[in-house]
């Protein structure tokens, strides 16, 4: 069985999310204001439910969207999606041995036979009402200080996680506390707290971070993955601020057309507080949100202009594609509070540091490594552009690797793209998942017939980076050298039959350095 894609919901218990524990709250005792769990659940929308006579909805404790986590009190809020998985399987994976009391769900299932003979309630919402009746579930089991949240979020294909931290660090300049959730995970003022296993929480587990800390920060910066949005996972809550970073083909896996991913986040605009813009850094992006939604209101950020000090103090400025992510985190800063403006440092960019896995470099005299998160046709034809037009005398080798069990159509296209811009391409393993590595790379290599030399392929990823070392050290030493490894970026691991086994780029970068008896320039 193929696992689903790494931002997509899973059914309950499918993974266990690395939230650190300080990060999960106690159940929070029903708020006054709102409803009883029992009373919320007779005002859903409901297309079909059962209440067995014996269960009193009166006793119920806890949420939850993991069956594992479930108590004989608990609610668990269980999202039946088109994974290609049956109900029968769904049923005695997750819910068989689960002792929930109430099923939420948002789609018949054939296991509700069992689930009523077991005593279980069980409430199938109307097709679009599952996630405001998961959010008003949450109200009464993690009930927020009303207006307390100011939320900005960032969707788009590439950049969400760098313009999100971009984001975090001006408006910790500006004095605000800040709690920021994506890809790198969960982090508070600046703090990392570690992984959460999403891009964009399940909705229970986000309001459960949310009522966790909301008594130590007032603005929560997220980045909004298409999954997120079509499945609801930010149900409730109204964006003060949001933006759209770019748009190119990715997760056909899941969402199956460009079509329907790109009206997938476009469900952001149904999130906007009242008069508040969708702020879009591509041209591309924002023309075909005016043809297609012409009713909102979308605002096309102008290309930033910084002096050139920027570009010396933060290299990574020098891209075109970071200089777009700091403005629209700048006009997203603007957009919370229109006071931050005076609050800011005269020279904002100050403000922001390299991100995990985005563009890190180290270099060793003309001999200069990048590691970056890369992973589309559209990012490493970015990346790659950015490396010729700030390198433009040096050799570029890139290396890199498509993941197993995602979009197999991108796979060609990220070979063309490294084709066009490598003057050389050692393909490798990217989280193969279940699949044949080899496989995986024979499929890329139908993409890169005109490269400007044959490419070599190393499965072994370790092996892949301390091939391309030798490469660059056995290079002629007054030729420039650029060497782009690209696809895992932040990430710890490779993930492969089940197993995710510890390993960084970065780490594998620095032990080459000191193999070679390399010194940082």
């Amino acid at each position: 069985m193929a696992p689903m894609p790494n931002n997509q919901a899973p059914p309950p218990s499918l993974e266990t999310p690395a939230t650190p524990p300080e990060a999960i709250p106690s159940p929070a005792i029903p708020s006054p204001a709102v409803p009883s769990p029992a009373a919320l659940l007779q005002q859903i929308r409901v297309a079909w439910q059962h209440h067995p006579a014996g269960l009193d909805l009166r006793r119920l404790t806890d949420i939850q969207w993991r069956a594992d986590a479930c108590t004989p009190g608990s609610i668990l809020c269980f999202q039946r999606l088109d994974d290609g998985r049956s109900d029968a399987e769904l049923y005695q994976r997750y819910l068989a041995r689960s002792p929930f009391a109430v099923l939420v769900t948002n789609r018949p299932m054939d296991c509700f036979a069992a689930l009523r003979d077991a005593g279980k309630a069980v409430f199938v919402t109307e097709p679009a009402a599952y996630g405001e009746t998961v959010a008003r579930l949450c109200d009464a089991f993690f009930p927020l200080a009303p207006g307390h949240w100011r939320v900005a979020a960032v969707t788009g294909t590439n950049g969400k996680t760098t313009t999100a931290k971009y984001l975090e660090a001006l408006l910790a300049a500006a004095g605000e506390r800040v709690l920021g959730i994506g890809t790198l995970g969960l982090s508070l003022n600046g703090v990392d707290l570690g992984a959460t296993g999403f891009t964009s929480p399940p909705l229970v587990e986000l309001r459960r971070l949310l009522a966790a800390y909301q008594d130590r920060a007032e603005v929560l910066v997220i980045e909004a993955s298409s999954h997120a949005l079509e499945q609801g996972r930010l149900a409730g809550l109204r964006l003060d601020a949001a933006g759209w970073t770019n748009f190119s083909v990715d997760h056909l896996d899941y969402h199956g057309t460009e079509d329907a991913y790109f009206a997938a986040k476009t469900r952001i605009l149904g999130q906007l507080g009242d008069g508040v813009p969708l702020l879009v850094s591509q041209a591309a992006v924002a023309e075909r949100l005016r043809l297609e939604r012409p009713e909102a209101q979308i605002r096309l950020l102008d290309p930033p202009a910084l002096p050139s000090p920027a570009l010396a103090e933060r290299p990574f400025l020098a891209l075109a594609y970071n200089r777009a992510n700091y403005a629209l985190a700048l006009a997203l800063a603007q957009g919370l509070d229109s006071r931050l403006v005076d609050a800011l440092p005269a020279a904002p960019w100050r403000a922001l540091r390299p991100v995990d896995g985005r563009f890190e470099t180290r270099a060793h005299g003309n001999r200069r490594v990048v590691v970056d998160f890369a992973h589309t046709p559209d990012a490493l034809e970015q990346v790659l552009r950015a490396i010729r037009a700030a390198f433009p005398g040096a050799r570029v080798t890139t290396v890199f690797g498509c993941g197993g069990d995602r979009d197999r159509g991108k796979r060609p296209l990220m070979g063309a793209a490294v084709c066009r811009h490598a003057d050389h391409a050692i393909l490798t393993s990217d989280n193969p998942r279940w699949e044949e590595p080899q496989a995986i790379i024979d499929q890329t290599l139908a993409g890169m017939r005109g490269c400007a030399s044959t490419p070599t392929a190393v499965v072994d990823r370790a092996e892949a980076i301390r091939h391309l070392f030798d490469r660059l050290a056995a290079a002629p030493a007054g030729e420039p050298q650029v060497a782009l490894i690209a696809g895992k970026g932040h990430e710890r691991y490779i993930d492969r039959n089940g197993d995710k086994t510890y390993y960084s780029d970065q780490d594998e970068v620095a032990r080459n350095f000191a193999r070679l008896g390399w010194e940082q320039a």
